[in-house]
């Protein structure tokens, strides 16, 4: 079976895969695809499908025959990551599918999980389509490259952060023979794929990356991918990899390119509402307020309210703030805003402790609208700071890890040496967890030490629980769901059922 054509502008940019037929039956199939054909080849024509791809990120795409607004590529990217680690809190239980990151009580029908994999291989299609037209028109124009060189860049950061979420961690068993995801590199080729193994993933995601550095050689914005994000994004992956060298080489290659520096003290808590006209950006997604889906989908309508702006029902949690108290200066406290009571004391919702978090909030002003981050300088600075440390340079790793301290507001605490008690691998895990909190990161931090995943404080992930069973001057004991095992099974999201019905050869993850 060959991917069908389609023609119409709307299904350029937003094609249905998955249909609810009149007689109720789901007719499914995997991930569908667009030619070349009803795309001019030129510089127009696939500016209008580039920009495309990067609204699937933010946009509510049909599927399964309905628009539900909680359908947001960013939504679940953050939640299915964020959500499933130890720096956010449930605060009631919920319909909404994010429960079951908390809960880790995943299934292959599970809405959240079912519209990533499904919107992540639309945009790849997306990107597979400008990659053809560029070179079967043999466009070699400096904007046609720069676009060829974005898609690339989408395709790499899509099939990463699948293989993240739908697979084992690289270090986690032989990633030789360890299913990752299916590798979608053309947008005719048939539908029925097995998936790659996460070695493979691997190599393709470097080889893409690496593809798309060389080709951008334009700036389009910090909305728009470039080589120094390329370069971010290769120090991620092989971070990941545990490729030392390399992660140190192209954080190097950010750091001095001369292109970005790091917010202040006092500029770093008006940061994300500001994202996309900050030095420290590398690339954001771009909402405006036309994009902006109020309490109904944003990302931050779960993490913050003002009162009628959100749900505000996920808290920054026990874990986290106890982890950050020993210096209450640390500007990073800025984005945990706490509710309290007239008495001064802290409101609580269903028995939990109201801390909102605002790294979502406050993009002119509005509550719910901020161009979320994905590569920033600071995260460079950690990147290099763990390479160093993982080859035996403790003093380079901490004047990295002190780069980040003296510009958040702890100038006054920069290490000298390891602490008693610490390693400095642990040094540089802690300022991770401090710097990126709620960015996506913290959970894969957690799995690639294979350290398991801790929440043994009061909230929602514990499964059954009502607020008459809630004292907050004692934590929880007794109770299932408090330690997730960094290598239980239920780690990984299972691959949706729309792609095993349709693609035999799609294995299930177990």
């Amino acid at each position: 079976m060959k991917y069908r054509n389609i023609l119409t502008k709307t299904a350029i940019l937003a094609a249905v895969v998955f249909m609810i037929q009149a007689c109720g039956k789901m007719d499914v199939f995997p991930t569908d695809q667009i030619t070349t054909g009803s795309i001019p080849n030129t510089s127009d024509g696939i500016i209008n499908v580039t920009n495309g791809n990067y609204s699937m990120f933010k946009d509510v795409l049909e599927f399964n025959g309905f628009k539900d607004d909680n359908n947001c590529y960013l939504r679940q990217y953050f939640q299915m990551s964020d959500f499933a680690a130890d720096d956010i809190v449930c605060g009631q239980k919920t319909e909404d599918p994010l429960y079951y990151s908390f809960t880790y009580t995943h299934s292959p029908d599970q809405a959240n999980a079912r519209y990533f994999w499904y919107v992540s291989y639309k945009i790849i299609n997306g990107a597979n389509t400008v990659i053809g037209i560029v070179n079967d028109h043999n466009m070699d124009d400096p904007l046609s490259k720069q676009l060829e060189g974005e898609n690339y860049f989408l395709r790499a950061f899509c099939h990463f952060n699948l293989v993240r979420f739908y697979a084992k961690p690289y270090n986690l068993g032989d990633p030789s023979s360890n299913p990752g995801v299916i590798l979608r590199l053309s947008a005719s080729e048939d539908a029925s794929k097995a998936r790659a193994s996460v070695e493979e993933v691997y190599n393709q995601v470097i080889s893409d990356l690496k593809t798309a550095a060389g080709l951008m050689n334009q700036s389009r914005g910090k909305m728009f991918a470039s080589k120094e994000a390329a370069w971010a994004m290769l120090s991620r992956v092989y971070l990941y990899k545990e490729d030392w060298d390399n992660a140190k080489a192209y954080a190097d290659s950010v750091i001095n390119s001369g292109k970005f520096s790091l917010e202040t003290s006092s500029s770093f808590p008006t940061y994300f509402a500001n994202a996309l006209n900050r030095d420290e950006t590398i690339w954001a997604i771009a909402f405006t307020p036309a994009d902006n889906r109020g309490k109904f989908g944003s990302i931050a309508s779960m993490l913050y309210s003002d009162g009628n702006s959100g749900w505000g029902e996920e808290f920054a949690s026990k874990s986290y703030r106890d982890f950050m108290d020993d210096h209450l200066e640390d500007v990073r406290w800025s984005y945990i805003d706490t509710l309290y009571k007239d008495d001064g004391s802290v409101m609580t919702k269903n028995g939990i402790q109201v801390f909102y978090i605002t790294k979502f909030s406050f993009q002119d002003g509005d509550p719910n609208l901020s161009s979320p981050v994905m590569f920033r300088l600071a995260e460079m600075y950690l990147n290099r700071a763990e390479a160093y440390a993982q080859k035996g340079n403790t003093a380079a790793a901490l004047q990295d890890v002190n780069e980040i301290r003296k510009n958040r507001g702890l100038e006054n605490a920069l290490y000298t040496e390891v602490p008693a008690g610490k390693t400095i691998i642990d040094v540089v895990l802690d300022e991770r967890r401090r710097e990126l909190a709620f960015e996506a990161n913290r959970l894969f931090d957690l799995l690639r030490y294979k350290k398991d995943i801790a929440r043994n404080y009061w909230g929602y992930h514990i499964i059954g629980l009502t607020p008459a069973d809630i004292d907050l001057s004692t934590p929880p004991t007794g109770y299932d769901n408090l330690v997730i095992p960094w290598n239980s099974t239920k780690v990984q999201y299972y691959i949706p059922v729309d792609e095993i019905l349709a693609n035999p050869l799609c294995e299930q993850n177990p």
